[in-house]
């Protein structure tokens, strides 16, 4: 997958995660109940937990801002930091999601189906956002399995041309032939 695909693919997901907290944000202020396909709404008995928040600070409203800010990470220009910057946002949301769903499986013992939607998109964020941070990181240093840039040249990043690298100063002393004197 090409960086510029996995970048794409991560920003329609973080896109779909952004609605989802933003629908459950909507429905825990607004009192409405959450809709669920089970007989006795383990979404809305999940949903008003003493779990689904966090110091008076609803969970949905987190998992919207972590969102907005993995989201906001993949819309800056793209670099090793936001490359970082993704891959920890989401790291540190999905060991959050983890908790939680350890609590609604083994405390609450109910399956919200709304909850279990966010916990598989940020899972599948993190493993890509992991993916693109260290497949970067191998291509920089030239251990990659494709392979990185010549002795000397550096890796071109996102759209970036590869004709438009230029060797570094001093490569061209460091390759060229002795000379018998």
């Amino acid at each position: 997958m090409s960086a510029r695909a996995l970048r794409t693919t991560l920003i329609v997901l973080a896109t779909m995660g952004v609605g989802l907290a933003a629908y459950l944000t909507y429905l825990h202020y607004s009192g409405e109940t959450v809709p669920c396909t089970t007989a006795h709404n383990s979404c809305q008995q999940v949903q008003t937990s003493r779990y689904s928040k966090l110091a008076g600070v609803p969970v949905a409203l987190m998992g919207l801002i972590g969102y907005v800010l993995i989201l906001g990470s993949l819309l800056a220009r793209e670099g090793e930091t936001m490359r970082f910057a993704t891959a920890g946002i989401a790291l540190g949301g999905f060991g959050f999601s983890a908790y939680l769903t350890y609590r609604e499986v083994f405390t609450l013992e109910k399956i919200c189906e709304w909850c279990v939607g966010s916990a598989s998109l940020l899972t599948v964020i993190m493993c890509l956002s992991v993916w693109r941070f260290l497949r970067a990181g191998a291509k920089a240093d030239g251990s990659g399995a494709q392979g990185g840039a010549p002795s000397g040249q550096r890796e071109p990043e996102g759209d970036e041309d590869v004709a438009a690298q230029r060797p570094l100063e001093g490569d061209a002393e460091r390759s060229a032939p002795l000379s018998a004197s």
